[in-house]
């Protein structure tokens, strides 16, 4: 058992604290590392103080909402008067806080330090606020989704208009509808109900950035103020990144946590972890009706903890789009009528990028020690790229720290032949996923086929906004397109791919 192992070597969470910033002006707002350091001071007045100053690792998700304050680790340290011997700062990917806290247990296991600090923040609310007033006389409206350094490039998929999160992930929605034998009706009302629990859960929820509840019917049903996004999500259904959010927590050793006078209760032990990737480039995928990572992610978390569905009181299941949480409730076993947040979403909750999960371990946190119980952290960034689970418990986990938490080989064992792209490709073809991104008005801006070719190689083609007929069939439900046949036209050299019914 946990309680008797050294308690030097158990990890465990002492601290959390969560920031929203709504200032009266942008200029009064907070930038990231003004809204990092305020969620590690209440982090540290939650654990009871003092720890903050001890810190000897710091871990940053990084932030994308104001590029030039980047790296801002050394920014951070210095505003805070911490010296910690440990400092890392991580890409903004959505796994990022989870994994830097199964980090933070093996280093507290090992004993490479006595006090870590995990935080992240952006305020991409402000930052566009602030862009746009310098924009005002600009016919460009400032994206800063769009125009983040680390999606600034051009290839084969950002041709076809597949540059953002937005743009992708409704390829996976699409695929696992007929996958799941659900009609387009069936597949909206289940992210519908999804969504309308997280919009309840935020709903009591402080921490929040969205706090009224909302019907499955609101949520899936396109109006002026719920504006189609990428078929078939629409505003409701996609992370809302318009917020200026901080969240971090710290983790320390049982034994120090005792030594400073921390409350049993209020401290919360941390289970094992596991993680899996998908290749960063989302046309190199086996499939989109699922996800090997994500599976051997979740279901290897569940084995190394012991636990199943049953177990867990709690989960929170990322939820940046419906296909992520649809995904991962079916290999966790998670009913539909039990929320899948304890923060309450992207969409609700807020976005802030990579440090969702930040807000999600706070949250987890403060409902264990109310309720107490078990809660599960699943994770996901990238395209569907990037995976991590992990457990906390109100109670000792009985885990064995350091773990190697890299489920890597197994994810790859259960992935199938990546199809060959060819990217030059005329003829007929099999819609093998698809979506259609919209205007701000409303309007089609555009479709996008993936498709198979006779030989199985996988292709794109593109629909224009201008062809009624193709996306009304794309989009109505009164036919399941994927599966369907077409033929792929091609015009001249730097000319796009279009899709012919």
């Amino acid at each position: 058992m946990q309680m008797e192992q050294d308690a030097a070597h158990i990890p465990v969470i002492v601290g959390v604290g969560q920031v929203n910033d709504r200032p009266a002006t942008p200029d009064d707002g907070l930038d990231p590392v003004g809204l990092m350091a305020a969620a590690l001071r209440k982090a540290d007045d939650d654990a009871g103080g003092g720890f903050l100053a001890d810190c000897d690792s710091l871990s940053i998700i990084g932030q994308i909402a104001w590029p030039h304050l980047n790296p801002v680790t050394d920014k951070l340290v210095e505003k805070l008067g911490i010296a910690p011997a440990h400092k890392v700062e991580t890409p903004p990917h959505g796994d990022s806080p989870t994994r830097l806290l199964s980090e933070a247990a093996n280093r507290i296991a090992s004993g490479e330090a006595s006090i870590c600090a995990i935080v992240g923040g952006e305020a991409l609310r402000t930052a566009g606020q602030l862009q746009a007033a310098k924009a005002a006389a600009s016919e460009k409206k400032p994206n800063a989704l769009r125009d983040a350094t680390h999606r600034i490039r051009k290839g084969y998929a950002q041709s076809y208009g597949l540059v953002v999160p937005t743009d992708v992930y409704p390829l996976y929605e699409n695929a696992t509808r007929p996958e799941w034998k659900q009609s387009l009706a069936e597949a909206q009302a289940e992210s519908g109900t999804i969504w309308s629990h997280f919009s309840e859960v935020a709903a009591t929820n402080d921490a929040a950035w969205i706090r009224k509840s909302v019907s499955p019917g609101d949520v899936v049903t396109p109006d002026e103020n719920n504006r189609p996004i990428a078929f078939p999500y629409t505003k409701l259904q996609v992370a809302n990144s318009s917020v200026n959010q901080g969240a971090g927590f710290i983790v320390t050793s049982l034994a120090e946590a005792q030594r400073r006078g921390v409350n049993d209760d209020a401290i919360i032990h941390i289970g094992y972890g596991a993680a899996a990737e998908e290749d960063t480039n989302f046309l190199h995928r086996d499939r989109y009706t699922g996800s090997p990572s994500l599976s051997v992610t979740i279901s290897e978390a569940m084995a190394a903890n012991n636990v199943t569905a049953d177990d867990l009181d709690f989960v929170e299941l990322y939820s940046c789009f419906p296909c992520v949480p649809k995904m991962a409730r079916r290999v966790l076993g998670w009913p539909l009528d039990k929320p899948a947040t304890v923060f309450g979403g992207l969409t609700f909750g807020g976005g802030p990028i990579g440090n969702y999960m930040s807000h999600a371990v706070a949250s987890m946190v403060d409902v264990l020690r109310a309720k107490g119980g078990k809660g599960l952290l699943f994770a996901n960034g990238g395209y569907a790229t990037h995976n991590h689970a992990v457990l906390l418990s109100s109670e000792p986990t009985g885990c064995s720290f350091p773990q190697d938490f890299d489920r890597q080989a197994q994810a790859d064992a259960l992935r199938g032949e990546v199809p060959e792209l060819d990217e030059d490709y005329a003829g007929p073809a099999t819609i093998e996923t698809y979506t259609v991104h919209y205007r701000r008005d409303g309007s089609p801006r555009s479709g996008v086929i993936v498709a198979r070719t006779p030989e199985g190689k996988r292709t794109l083609a593109s629909v224009p906004p201008d062809d009624e007929a193709t996306i009304a069939f794309l989009t109505d439900g009164i036919h399941e397109p994927v599966g369907t046949k077409g033929q792929i036209a091609r015009g001249g050299e730097d000319e796009l791919a279009v899709w012919k019914r």
